[in-house]
């Protein structure tokens, strides 16, 4: 914080006099309306700030109100040294609390200085009003500027930054104070710029109705092109101890409001707590007593967190309203703190004795309900065990069933003797508990008698059923024996015989691939050995039949059944029958089918001949023709002219055998729309075909235009026919990819073996020339550029002279900006160093003479 004590206005920082002037007014004005603001609070004021606080006891008086503490008793003299004595009591409690005063005596302040008188006061403001303020983690000025921001953020034409120009229209002022009491100002009829209304509407509301008096003149502010800041953030300051600490009051009296609340829950609570009224069943008990634990473990420990709460925030309360004197808060009667006390200690009594009373009478209830339950239980498990078995003992089910499913029946039944030999306890368990409960006198023991009674009644019924069941099952046993026989061995012959039908079915509806006669005569050869088998087949079937029909004549001999169902299979005649024709009507199906693909595979095969022998010789012509082109291209022999003429040939040649390839297209379109996918006629296929063609046409357009460029390269650099033949000898043993173009490690073995002594710069320097785009190939072109500079006559001092004044853009000189930007960076430098400097009276400063650099370059060898 800023020591405003020994704060300055000088002349000598640019201020006019009167501005000066106009602050100290400003400042005097508004620090007396806030002294004052305190002051009347003891029942006193200042007129005149320089003045009236010189003996110290209207200071000493303001220290004490506005920090609630008590200072030295003050020297009641009219002496010097008596006021002097007063007013160093009150720098001393002001320095007490933290505040470091430079340049600001007693003496002065008696003297009446009005500039340290000030000073002191604005200290005052800063430690008492300001420091103290805190918003997010900010404090003092910046906190109160924070403050202001956020509470007129929403308020359109109002953009709080400081505390001087910010504020000069007036609208912030109103922005607070609509902020927090919107009935004192209609904000929307506020006029932008009507900068004196709106400010002395802020000034008089805040005055009438915030009780806080006016500390700035509007038309200071409005004629002041910075306002006093110190005028500003005091005025300030009162809106947010106002605001602030209204807002901190009020929300400590509505949460003291809120927590009076556990009063009217206490009484709520009681007398739930204190009825005891009992249920008739447990559960309705255990409904109790779980609302009873929530109430202990949920609903109490918030209310006595509160009530803990509530003697707190009470007395934090009075305390902030004293210190802000304001009433002290009193709750409506009958809920004051000792209010509470009283009720809470009864909630505590009704409490005692709720939870053992739940208990006692749960589990009073529970033996009843526990006998009840288990009479109901076995009761149920009894009755729905004996559910429908006497309809089951009375059934005539053994008449239609098999020997295997008459066996079962028996067996069934013997279970069914045991399992009702061991109902017998449940039976007289069921009796036991029925007259328990009537000795226990329950509510429901006539409906307990009336079911044991039925129970008991159905139970020797059951008894008379099985013993008559039984005799019948064993007189039917005898009878279905021999049938048995017959069906075990009608499943033993039925079962293979059935499975043969179904795997010819499969064959004989399998769908089936293939790609040549061979495969397709392989399957009609398997499908007559197939035809072959019919009539064994056939004999088996009828011997099967003849074993049911057997069954049949027994059933009706001797009036058993004549449902009888074969339990060692579900084969029956019927379905032999019917798979039995379905092999008869597939057997013609499957001879055409095979006939019809025969005749396609023949087709097909027609197909791939007739490919196979245009693609044979098809693809040596075009092998052909590219060696042709490759010796014709290396030949050395004849002149370039010769060697365009014979490639000009061949590109005839090749241009008219195109027919060729087309008929070729057609016949793998052919081959393709009848989804032939091989042949072993030819190792060509057309994808290569078209790949051979399109390498036949590109490489004989290429090597024509490549020769164009090496007549024209000769023609153009003098090259004698012996030179290229050289050049183009070298470029293609060099070539070792054979693609056109000679990679880097291939030109650094070419340029060796010619003799170069090559360094990696030097290397660099060639590689830029002949390869400027760094795609890392060196193309014969750009090697024939090259090797022609090498063997060529070196440029004269006037061909360098004519390139340096198109680099000077015909300038006698060329200055070094130039040689930078056009030449590379170890070039240009190395002209710079040993260029001299431009003589003639056209020069301008830097200007470098390229003439006299181009005479002595090719004068002097060591340059």
């Amino acid at each position: 914080m800023p020591n405003c004590g020994c704060h300055r206005l000088s002349l000598s920082h640019g201020f006019p006099l009167a501005c000066v002037l106009h602050f100290i007014g400003s400042e005097e004005h508004t620090f007396t309306a806030w002294c004052n603001s305190h002051l009347r609070k003891a029942g006193t004021q200042i007129e005149n700030i320089e003045e009236d606080l010189r003996n110290g006891l209207k200071l000493m008086l303001l220290l004490e109100v506005i920090s609630g503490e008590r200072l030295p008793r003050p020297d009641r003299g009219k002496m010097r040294f008596h006021k002097i004595a007063n007013v160093n009591k009150a720098l001393d409690y002001i320095t007490s609390k933290g505040v470091k005063l430079v340049s600001i005596g007693a003496e002065e302040i008696v003297d009446g200085n009005v500039k340290m008188t000030l000073g002191m006061i604005w200290t005052i403001i800063l430690r008492f009003a300001i420091q103290d303020i805190s918003v997010e983690e900010t404090s003092a000025k910046e906190g109160l500027l924070l403050w202001c921001q956020r509470k007129t953020a929403p308020y359109r034409n109002v953009n709080v930054q400081n505390f001087h120009c910010s504020w000069k229209d007036g609208l912030a002022f109103c922005a607070l104070i609509h902020r927090h009491r919107p009935d004192l100002i209609d904000y929307a009829k506020l006029n932008k710029d009507d900068h004196l209304g709106n400010l002395s509407l802020a000034l008089e509301i805040a005055e009438k109705h915030l009780d806080i008096p006016k500390m700035l003149d509007p038309e200071d502010i409005i004629n002041t092109p910075k306002p006093d800041e110190r005028a500003i953030m005091t005025y300030v300051s009162c809106f947010y101890h106002a605001f602030a600490g209204a807002e901190q009051a009020e929300t400590a009296a509505n949460r003291i409001c809120k927590v009076l609340g556990l009063l009217e829950w206490i009484r709520r609570t009681t007398p739930w707590l204190e009825k005891r009224t009992p249920e008739n069943t447990v559960e309705a008990m255990r409904r109790k007593l779980e609302d009873f634990r929530d109430y202990r473990r949920i609903h109490k420990p918030p209310k006595v967190q509160e009530k803990c709460q509530l003697e707190i925030s009470f007395n934090t309360l009075q305390t902030k309203l004293h210190i802000s004197h304001r009433p002290a808060f009193m709750p409506s009667e009958g809920k004051m703190v000792s209010d509470i006390a009283a009720a809470w200690q009864g909630l505590d009594q009704a409490e005692k004795g709720y939870e053992e009373w739940l208990l006692t009478d749960i589990r009073r209830l529970e033996r009843v309900e526990h006998l009840a339950e288990k009479f109901q239980q076995k009761a149920a498990t009894h009755e729905s065990w004996a559910q429908g078995k006497d309809q089951l003992l009375t059934l005539k089910d053994y008449e239609s069933a098999s020997l295997t499913e008459l066996r079962a029946l028996l067996r069934k039944h013997e279970a069914f003797e045991s399992d009702l030999a061991a109902h017998q306890d449940r039976v007289e368990q069921i009796a036991a508990i029925a007259q328990e409960l009537n000795e226990l006198d329950y509510h429901a023991a006539a409906v307990i008698n009336e079911r044991c009674q039925s129970i008991c009644d159905h139970w020797d019924q059951l008894g008379t059923l099985t013993q008559k069941r039984r005799e019948a099952l064993e007189r039917t046993e005898k009878l279905l024996e021999t049938i048995d026989q017959l069906f075990l061995e009608f499943a033993k012959r039925s079962a293979p015989f059935n499975n043969w039908m179904e795997g010819a079915m499969e064959d004989l509806q399998d769908m089936f691939m293939v790609h040549s006669v061979d495969e397709v005569q392989s399957l009609i050869s398997a499908h007559d050995q197939f035809k072959a088998t019919l009539a064994e087949a056939d004999s088996e079937r009828q011997a099967i039949l003849s074993i049911y029909n057997e069954v049949q004549k027994i059933a009706q001999s001797y009036g058993i059944s004549s449902k009888l169902t074969n339990i060692y299979c579900d084969i029956t005649p019927a379905i032999i029958n019917q798979k039995w024709e379905k092999v008869k009507k597939l057997v013609p199906q499957r001879d055409g089918t095979l006939h019809e693909e025969l005749s396609r595979q023949h087709a097909n095969e027609r197909l791939r001949r007739q490919f196979a022998a245009q693609a044979n010789a098809i693809g040596p012509w075009i092998q052909t023709r590219m060696e042709e082109i490759a010796r014709c291209s290396a030949d050395l022999a004849g002149t370039l002219e010769d060697q365009m003429n014979h490639l000009k040939q061949y590109e005839h040649n090749i241009i008219n055998y195109k027919p060729n390839i087309d008929r070729l297209e057609g016949d793998h379109q052919l081959i393709q729309e009848s989804l032939i996918f091989d042949n072993k006629h030819t190792n060509y296929t057309m994808e290569h075909m078209r790949v051979g063609w399109e390498s036949l046409l590109t490489t004989v357009a290429r090597t024509i235009n490549e020769m164009e460029t090496q007549i024209l390269t000769r023609d153009a650099k003098g090259i004698s026919q012996q030179q290229l033949n050289d050049f183009r000898s070298s470029f293609t043993h060099f070539d070792r990819k054979k693609k056109g173009g000679m990679e880097t490690d291939d030109f650094r073995a070419c340029l060796i073996s010619m003799g170069y002594d090559l360094g990696e710069a030097e290397f660099a320097r060639i590689m830029s020339l002949v390869d400027p785009d760094g795609a890392g190939v060196v193309t014969f072109q750009s090697f024939v550029d090259f090797m022609t500079r090498e063997t060529g006559d070196t440029e004269t001092s006037e061909q360098v002279i004519a390139s340096f004044r198109i680099l000077a853009a015909d300038k006698p000189y060329i200055l070094v900006d130039e040689l930078r930007r056009e030449l590379p960076p170890e070039q240009a430098e190395y002209c710079i160093s040993r260029m001299p400097p431009y003589q003639g009276p056209d020069g301008v400063p830097g200007a470098l003479d390229y003439t006299a650099f181009s005479t002595v370059l090719y004068g002097e060898s060591d340059l």
